[in-house]
C-alpha cells in the first residue's frame, strides 16, 4: 500500500534535474538568496569519500563493474535527502532519487554496463520505496543543455572524476532525460518546467528569476 502524503502537502518539493554540467549548481547557489527556500545540495562528497574509498571515481574508471555498487550508494543517500526534515515551506533538491533511477541506472543497464539482475535489484528496492517512503516531488525544473555545452562547462569546473567523462556519455544521459522528462517515455512523477539553458551565465541570471517566480506562485497558489 501506497504511504500517505497527505500531511506533508503543505510543503513544496523542487527537484532541479538535468545533465551533468547542465548548471543544477548554480541555479541552487541563485536560491541560497531567496527566504523560506531550503536547498539540499547532490551529495558529491559522500559518494568521492565512501570511509575512505572514492565510489564516484572508481565508477567512471569501470562502470561494468562498480555502477551498481554507487548506484546503490546514491540510492540510499537520495532517499535520506528526500526523507530528511523539511525546514522551509519551499525545498530545492539537486537532483533527486527518481533520475537516478530513471537515467543513471537506465544508461549503465543499456549500454551492457549492469547485469539484468543488478538492474531487477535495484529498480525492486527503488519501487519498494515509492511505497514505503515519502519520495514526492512537486515540480521538476528540467535545465534543458545541449550535450556540447555540457562539456565544455565539464571542462571548466575541473572535477578529478570529470576527465573520464565523455561525450558520448553526455549524449546518452541527454537522451535520458529527454524520453523522462519531455517526452514521458520514462515515468515522470510530477508536472516539469523546462528552462533552455544551453546559454551564457549572463542570461542565466534572468532565467533563475523566471524560476524563482513560478516556484513561489506554485508554492502561494497551493
Amino acid at each position: 500500500m501506497a504511504i500517505d502524503n497527505s500531511n506533508a502537502r503543505h510543503k513544496y518539493t523542487v527537484c532541479v534535474e538535468g545533465n551533468i554540467g547542465s548548471g543544477k549548481t548554480t541555479l541552487l547557489e541563485h536560491f541560497h538568496n531567496v527566504p523560506s527556500v531550503q536547498i539540499m545540495a547532490e551529495p558529491v562528497d559522500m559518494w568521492r569519500n565512501v570511509r575512505g574509498h572514492n565510489a564516484l571515481w572508481e565508477m567512471h574508471k569501470d562502470p561494468a563493474r562498480w555502477g551498481m555498487t554507487l548506484q546503490t550508494y546514491i540510492q540510499l543517500t537520495m532517499l535520506d535527502l528526500h526523507t530528511s526534515p523539511q525546514t522551509e515551506p519551499v525545498r530545492i533538491m539537486e537532483r533527486s532519487i527518481h533520475s537516478a533511477r530513471y537515467c543513471f541506472v537506465e544508461n549503465l543497464h543499456r549500454n551492457g554496463q549492469m547485469l539484468d539482475m543488478e538492474y531487477a535489484i535495484l529498480d525492486e528496492w527503488y519501487q519498494w520505496i515509492l511505497n514505503k517512503q515519502d519520495v514526492h516531488v512537486d515540480l521538476f525544473v528540467y535545465l534543458y543543455t545541449s550535450p556540447e555545452t555540457c562539456m565544455e562547462r565539464i571542462k571548466k569546473r575541473g572535477r578529478s572524476e570529470d576527465a573520464r567523462i565523455t561525450l558520448e556519455l553526455v549524449q546518452k544521459v541527454h537522451s535520458l532525460h529527454e524520453n523522462w522528462l519531455k517526452h514521458n517515455i520514462l515515468p515522470c512523477q510530477a508536472p516539469v518546467l523546462t528552462i533552455d539553458a544551453d546559454c551564457d551565465q549572463a542570461d542565466m541570471v534572468e532565467k533563475y528569476k523566471e524560476i524563482e517566480q513560478v516556484v513561489l506562485k506554485e508554492r502561494k497558489d497551493r
